[in-house]
């Protein structure tokens, strides 16, 4: 609707189309598929958690793409946060109710989204806004995973009894749409490492609401793992401020 308002419709051709699948594929349908489906067995709090890794992977990949310069103190952000998810991650394994298998998948939802983060940048095709862009993601993503149901034992059947899980959906379109359509804006002025830093916001709402809005038990290791990744994602961050301020000068 958006879009429409403003005359910014997707672009389609070959390389717009491409954009929209794969960008879809790992940044949306993928990951939120994962994480969605490890969400019931690992809990809200654990995967609000991990989501503040993105911007550390994006930044490895960033590094080893040399899309980012090598920074000591935002290098050792980067092991300092990992360690901290390690330490999560092996409390979350050795807890006697874990699941092996759907914690090996909650983490793969954080590095899709890295990929993710890089592959929207490199590949941004020219002349277009971000507002055409959003859009276009978000109804390929949209079609991968009813392509999937159709395709699995995944039902998408909407209980219609009672009006919450309909409005549950209804506000949660609205506020992913809101999300990307902020995202692609920040991913265009800031580069991919820069918003990647979302997920670290995203930890810092989502572990509060999971423990004291759904009464869920805090994470085995959580002062520990969240010192270590509020520690790299400051360092990262603060890193990114002191190269942008040394270019500046230049």
């Amino acid at each position: 609707m958006i879009a429409l308002i403003r005359k910014e419709l997707p672009p389609l051709n070959a390389r717009s189309l491409e954009y929209y699948f794969v960008a879809a594929l790992v940044s949306v349908a993928a990951a939120n598929l994962l994480l969605f489906s490890a969400i019931p067995h690992v809990g809200a709090g654990f995967v609000a958690l991990i989501l503040s890794l993105p911007p550390l992977l994006t930044y490895l990949g960033a590094l080893i793409l040399r899309i980012e310069q090598f920074y000591i103190v935002r290098a050792l952000g980067v092991i300092a946060a990992l360690i901290g998810a390690g330490a999560l991650a092996v409390h979350k394994f050795s807890a006697p109710d874990s699941s092996v298998f759907w914690i090996l998948i909650a983490l793969c939802g954080p590095v899709l989204l890295a990929i993710g983060n890089i592959y929207r940048t490199l590949r941004w095709p020219d002349n277009a806004s971000s507002g055409a862009l959003a859009p276009g993601m978000l109804i390929a993503a949209a079609l991968l995973l009813g392509l999937f149901s159709a395709m699995s034992d995944f039902s998408i059947a909407v209980s219609l009894e009672n009006w919450l899980p309909l409005s549950m959906i209804a506000i949660q379109a609205g506020v992913f749409a809101g999300q990307f359509l902020l995202l692609f804006l920040l991913q265009k002025t800031g580069g991919p490492v820069l918003l990647s830093l979302l997920g670290a916001v995203g930890a810092i709402v989502g572990v509060p609401v999971a423990i004291f809005l759904q009464r869920e038990s805090p994470p085995e290791g959580l002062f520990l793992g969240a010192t270590l990744i509020a520690i790299g994602v400051a360092s990262v961050t603060w890193g990114g401020v002191k190269i942008a301020r040394v270019k500046e000068e230049v």
